[in-house]
């Protein structure tokens, strides 16, 4: 198979799809990979480099799309992007089509065959390829809220882990999820006092074992999440629905109620957000301001540290990266019904749930289509 990786297009994002490790995989395995010149630069990786592994480095992005026959991306295509779709080309990423019914559009129009790492299931109603970058963000997460609550950027001047006679910042992640855990590791060694909420209450149990009650953990429901921001100096934003919209868990009612010069970090974003005042925000423009609250919505939060994200992306997502070349796209969706799941697009036909409800719009099983 020959199978394309071109220059990641959205604002800022500096992540690439493949290591050249990974293209050393593909190579192995009989395949070709087309790399456009400079993909891997951002993420530390040179055009030698894949080279060495066995790489075919090619000048431009419409010679990698229109070359390949599966091409590789971090995220989702952007308008300038759709001009390379055609019918037979398989595309695997992060599509995250739920708010997204123009990308939807084309996708179908075009009869791409659109596989979405966020929705590739794994044993035990796992995500693994959406995993390592919800624990890059749920990390990061607290980093940026930490930053952001400095005065020069309009914070309340929080420290997060206070000092000895003064009490430390109050963080509320909400979602135990991974994004949630991850947040809560980071701001619990920060020294940040620790609430989790969550509608689970077996995952808010599993919480308060592994943390041994140093968060506090708290049931998902209206009043408890209203009276937790509003002591609240750091929000996260953690709440994961996969394939569908996120829920607006938090409301603009209640984010009046929270103290000036606070923090919203929303990692839902992707999904739509779970905050009601949340909008997307890029690396160039993070931040803006809602009733005194700053909100910080970057889509591609882990695009900050890309050759940490690119390693930890490319670890997940190869293996069902080389099923999918070594089989084929069908025979390997047939073969792994993981990859059946991660199925969103598929010869003009809408094949994720979880997207078909969020946009209203008919839909089929991929085993429908596939047999």
């Amino acid at each position: 198979m020959i199978i394309g990786v071109p220059k990641e297009r959205k604002d800022q994002e500096t992540r690439v799809a493949l290591t050249p490790s990974g293209v050393r995989s593909l190579v192995a395995c009989g395949h070709t990979v087309l790399i456009e010149e400079n993909a891997g630069l951002l993420s530390a990786f040179s055009n030698e480099e894949y080279r060495e592994m066995g790489a075919v480095i090619i000048p431009n992005a419409k010679s990698v799309w229109d070359k390949a026959e599966m091409i590789l991306k971090v995220k989702e295509p952007i308008e300038s992007e759709y001009e390379h779709f055609r019918p037979e080309l398989t595309l695997f990423t992060y599509l995250h089509l739920a708010p997204l019914p123009e990308l939807t559009d084309r996708l179908l129009k075009d009869r791409v065959t659109g596989i979405a790492y966020e929705t590739v299931s794994g044993s035990g109603n796992t995500l693994p390829l959406l995993t390592p970058m919800s624990e890059v963000a749920g990390r990061m997460s607290i980093q940026v809220g930490a930053s952001y609550l400095e005065k020069s950027k309009s914070g309340r001047g929080v420290l997060l882990g206070g000092v000895p006679g003064v009490p430390p910042a109050n963080v509320c992640v909400l979602g135990g999820g991974i994004v949630g855990i991850n947040a809560a590791k980071i701001a619990l060694g920060m020294g940040a006092d620790v609430t989790i909420i969550d509608l689970n209450l077996n995952r808010l149990r599993e919480l308060d074992d592994i943390f041994h009650g140093r968060i506090k953990t708290l049931a998902s429901n209206s009043y408890n999440i209203a009276r937790a921001v509003t002591l609240a100096d750091l929000v996260v934003g953690g709440v994961l629905l996969p394939g569908k919209s996120a829920p607006k868990i938090l409301t603009a009612d209640m984010i009046k109620t929270m103290k000036p010069g606070s923090v919203i970090v929303d990692v839902a974003i992707d999904q739509g957000g779970c905050i009601e005042t949340a909008r997307p925000t890029s690396h160039s423009d993070p931040s803006y301001e809602v009733h005194g609250v700053i909100h910080y919505c970057v889509t591609n939060m882990p695009a900050a540290v890309p050759h940490t994200s690119t390693l930890a992306l490319t670890n997940a997502t190869l293996p069902f990266v080389v099923q999918l070349a070594n089989l084929g796209p069908i025979n390997a969706i047939k073969a792994n019904p993981s990859l059946a799941e991660g199925l969103n697009t598929y010869q003009g036909n809408l094949t994720c749930f979880g997207v078909a409800q969020s946009q209203g719009r008919s839909w089929k099983a991929p085993v429908e289509l596939v047999a």
